[in-house]
């Protein structure tokens, strides 16, 4: 059975945030505006998304 996904969008501009929350983006695999990535739903992507919630979307 294949593993659940999640599409994740960077709809906001990670420039004037915390070097931390670029990280968080750039370890997605996000790195131009309204880009998205599908990655697994699990946990660590979950927590990855909820940290920096005004930068990115989970798009349905």
């Amino acid at each position: 059975m294949a593993a659940k996904m999640i599409k994740i969008q960077l709809y906001r501009s990670p420039i004037c945030t915390p070097e931390t929350h670029k990280a968080i983006v750039r370890s997605l695999g996000l790195k131009k505006i309204n880009r998205i990535v599908e990655r697994p739903d699990t946990a660590a992507f979950r927590g990855m998304v909820l940290k920096v919630p005004h930068l990115l979307r989970i798009v349905e």
